[in-house]
Order: C-alpha cells, then sequence, then structure tokens
C-alpha cells in the first residue's frame, strides 16, 4: 500500500549521507593518490606522466570487463539485503566473485607477458610507449588484488558496511603515497627505481588494501564476507538468473569500455602536449567520479533495498531526488575544479600548450559531467531495480552510431582542433538524458528479483497508469 506519511528532507539527505559521504570519501582518497602520483612523477617529465596515463586507460578496460559483474552483483546483493535473504546474498557474491576473478586473471596476464602490445593499441608514440611498457609489466600484478577488493567493497556496501572500504582505501594511499617516495626516487637506502618504482608502489598498495578490509571484516564479524562454504552453493537456475541479469550489465560495460579505447587511441594519436594533459585531466576527472560515486552507490543500495523489500514507491521517490541532487552537488564540484585550475594543472606538470589544452578540456568537462553524472545515475538506478536492459541499449547504442562516428572523423580524418575532438566525446549525453528522464518518470524499471518485490508491483504499476504484466521479471 503507498506510504502516505509526508516527506522528510532532513531524513533522507541522513540516509543518503551515511551511505554517499563514505563511499565518496574512498573515492576522493583513491583519486587523491592519483594525483600524488602525477605529482610525484612529475619531475621525470611529461612523457612519464603521459605513459602513466596511457597504462590507466588499460586500468579503465579491465574496469570495464569486471564492473558488470560488480553491478550485476549489487541488483542482487542490495535486493535480497532488503528482502532479508541470507542465502541469496552469499550464493551472488560467490558467483560475483568468480566472475570478477577470471577478468583479473586475463588482463594480469596480458599487462605481465605482452605489454608492448597492448601500449601499441593506445599510442604510436615510440618514446612513451617504452616507459609505459617497464610500468605496465609490474603494476598488472596488482590487478587481482584491486578486483578482489573492489568484490569486496560491493558487498559491504550494498549491506550498509560502507565505512570498512572508506579505511581501506585510506591504508591503500597512504602506502601507495610513502613507497612511492621510497621506490621512486630511492629513499631509505633503496635505489632509484623511477617509474617502475610507482608501479611497485602500487601493487603493495592494493596488497595493504585487501588485508585492511578483510581485517576490518572480520573485527566487525561480517555475515557474509567470511562464509566461504555458503559462496560456492549454486544451482543452474541460480547462475542462469544471476547472468540473465547480469549479461546487459556486462554488454554495457564491455562495449562501452572498447569505445573508450578507441576514443583513447585517438587521443593518443594526438600531439604530446595533447596527451599529457589528457594524461592528467583523468586524474582530475577521477575526482568528480569520486563525488559521483557516492551518490550512485547511495542509489543503489538504498532503492535496490526498497525494491527486494517490496517498497516500490519508497524506491521510486528516492530515485528521483538522487538523480537531481547528484546533477546539483557535480555541478559544484566541477565549478570549483574549474576556479583552482591554474595551479591544480601547474603543480601537475602542465605548462605552455598542454597547460593551455588541459584548461579548455575542464571547461568543458565542467558543462558536460553534470549532464554524464545525472545519466549514470539514472542507469545504476534503474539496475538496481532490476532494468538492466534500458541503459544499456541506450548508451551503447548513441556511442556506436553517433560519439564513435564524430571522434574518430573529426580526429582521425580532418585532423580537427584537439578540443574539438574532446567535446565529441560527450555528444550523444543531452538526448540521453531526455530519454533516460521520461524513462525515470514512468517506474517501468521496477523489476523485482524477490518474492516480496513481485508481490507489490501488480499495485505499484497500476498506480504509475501502466497495466501489469503477469509474465514480468
Amino acid at each position: 500500500m503507498k506510504n502516505s506519511k509526508p516527506f522528510s528532507w532532513v531524513q533522507f539527505l541522513k540516509t543518503v549521507a551515511v551511505i554517499a559521504v563514505p563511499v565518496a570519501l574512498q573515492n576522493l582518497l583513491t583519486t587523491t593518490g592519483s594525483m600524488v602520483d602525477t605529482m610525484m612523477l612529475a619531475p621525470l617529465g611529461e612523457r612519464s606522466v603521459a605513459a602513466v596515463g596511457l597504462c590507466a586507460q588499460f586500468s579503465s578496460l579491465m574496469f570495464a570487463g569486471y564492473w558488470g559483474f560488480v553491478g550485476g552483483g549489487m541488483l542482487f546483493f542490495s535486493q535480497y539485503w532488503g528482502a532479508k535473504d541470507h542465502d541469496g546474498v552469499n550464493r551472488s557474491y560467490g558467483i560475483t566473485l568468480v566472475c570478477m576473478g577470471i577478468v583479473a586473471l586475463l588482463f594480469t596476464c596480458a599487462a605481465v607477458l605482452l605489454p608492448e602490445t597492448v601500449m601499441r593499441i593506445y599510442t604510436d608514440k615510440a618514446p612513451i610507449r617504452q616507459i609505459a611498457v617497464k610500468y605496465l609489466r609490474i603494476v598488472g600484478f596488482a590487478y587481482p588484488l584491486q578486483v578482489y577488493s573492489m568484490a569486496m567493497s560491493a558487498l559491504l556496501r550494498s549491506t550498509e558496511k560502507v565505512r570498512i572500504p572508506m579505511y581501506g582505501a585510506l591504508a591503500s594511499v597512504s602506502t601507495n603515497i610513502l613507497l612511492n617516495w621510497v621506490f621512486i626516487y630511492g629513499k631509505l637506502g633503496l635505489p632509484a627505481m623511477g617509474i617502475q618504482g610507482a608501479a611497485l608502489a602500487t601493487v603493495c598498495a592494493g596488497l595493504v588494501n585487501v588485508v585492511t578490509i578483510l581485517l576490518l571484516a572480520r573485527r566487525q564479524k561480517h555475515p557474509y564476507l567470511f562464509s566461504l562454504t555458503r559462496h560456492f552453493r549454486w544451482t543452474r537456475a541460480q547462475v542462469a538468473i544471476y547472468l540473465r541479469k547480469c549479461f546487459p550489465i556486462l554488454c554495457n560495460e564491455v562495449l562501452i569500455g572498447v569505445g573508450n579505447m578507441v576514443i583513447n587511441m585517438v587521443l593518443g594519436r594526438q600531439i604530446e602536449q595533447a596527451i599529457a594533459a589528457t594524461a592528467v585531466f583523468r586524474t582530475l576527472e577521477g575526482l568528480v567520479i569520486g563525488f559521483f560515486a557516492g551518490f550512485s552507490n547511495a542509489s543503489a543500495v538504498l532503492v535496490g533495498k526498497a525494491v527486494g523489500a517490496g517498497e516500490l514507491d519508497e524506491a521510486y521517490g528516492t530515485a528521483r531526488r538522487l538523480v537531481y541532487l547528484c546533477g546539483g552537488f557535480i555541478f559544484l564540484v566541477c565549478l570549483t575544479l574549474v576556479l583552482a585550475h591554474k595551479p591544480i594543472l601547474t603543480v601537475m606538470s602542465l605548462s605552455g600548450k598542454s597547460l593551455e589544452i588541459g584548461t579548455g578540456m575542464l571547461i568543458i568537462y565542467c558543462v558536460a559531467a553534470v549532464i554524464r553524472m545525472m545519466n549514470w545515475t539514472q542507469n545504476d538506478t534503474f539496475r538496481a531495480a532490476g532494468d538492466a536492459t534500458t541503459g544499456t541499449v541506450l548508451e551503447i547504442a548513441f556511442m556506436y552510431a553517433m560519439l564513435l562516428p564524430c571522434v574518430c572523423l573529426t580526429g582521425l580524418k580532418w585532423h580537427s582542433p584537439f578540443l574539438l575532438i574532446f567535446a565529441c566525446c560527450y555528444i550523444d549525453e543531452p538526448i540521453r538524458f531526455v530519454i533516460m528522464q521520461l524513462r525515470l518518470h514512468s517506474g517501468k524499471w521496477i523489476r523485482p528479483v524477490t518474492p516480496q518485490g513481485q508481490q507489490a508491483l501488480p499495485d505499484f504499476l497500476l498506480r504509475r497508469g501502466h497495466k501489469p504484466k503477469s509474465n514480468r521479471k
């Protein structure tokens, strides 16, 4: 039955903050670590900064490969958590962990065994590529650690234990900064390793992150993380349901990852100053995404939990408010970044032409990021509620039909100014925003996987003016 209690913005913001703030702080810590990495590598020259930036793009492709399972996993974690189905949470985590582990193994093998081949994809600049190969061959060993910590973080966030991943990130970033200083410059009696030292510090930081999360979760006696015997009790039907829900998300992330790889290939074939500016921009972009991730996770957890418990009107209202709250907050973050851009870019080794390009990129992004993050929030909301298809179809269709042709034509055929090429990377966002807004207000994205949610669905759809379908999943 529809909830008639008056809505309280104060209580709503408190509920969002409990989840969003620790997640945002965790991502802020990670991004801060990346910024410090860039600043500590700056004395080695723009080429070193550019090389690490290109390696980060390969890491982003791995992120796209496993994030489909994270998104699908959180759909099940949050809904089963809301329904208090403990076996469902354990089972979903086990499947998620195995799938993510396979992705990590593949990318580790590519980075460690075929670094030259990987880097040839991203740039035709031999001096930058040679530096990148040295970094990638070592940092590849961090990938399994990063993926494992991400799987644990997804489970902990979905079960409203959001502080543990934040503490893990704090320990990891602190370790990374300290070991960067030791390994890059050869402190405490160790030889100076340069860019290879930065890679080794990243591996050590990944290990510290995993150990910290495990120790804190054990101390708090987390009910799911250590239930090893229950993680792998699957039936064929249960795996099929999981994969059916994950498949659209996985397709979305992989195809978007490939599309972003094409974009990075185009950007990596521009002038060296543009490549360096792009590497620095990606680090600052991570700062914005870090704040956004708080809203994204709050949306996934709160909406998924409400849908799983059968409180569909609450899920609908929460989703709508979070989308607009995200847009307003991201605008303030971007505006602050633009106003303080010069000292930030200068500290991160940009000067002259590269500084000019980096400034232009930030101004363009300030406008585009607000719409992009609202689109991402809507997509994550749909996924948590069970609709893994709508956002996937829209994002893939627009990327391959509009965005990639524009970027490739301006960057490779017409040799347009770099900032015009960069602006084309966001050309589809306003159109998708309008379409997804229509979907959001319809309420048709609510598709429960729990009995409580499925039982409440027909009445909810009738209140939204839609005819229920008896076979809706």
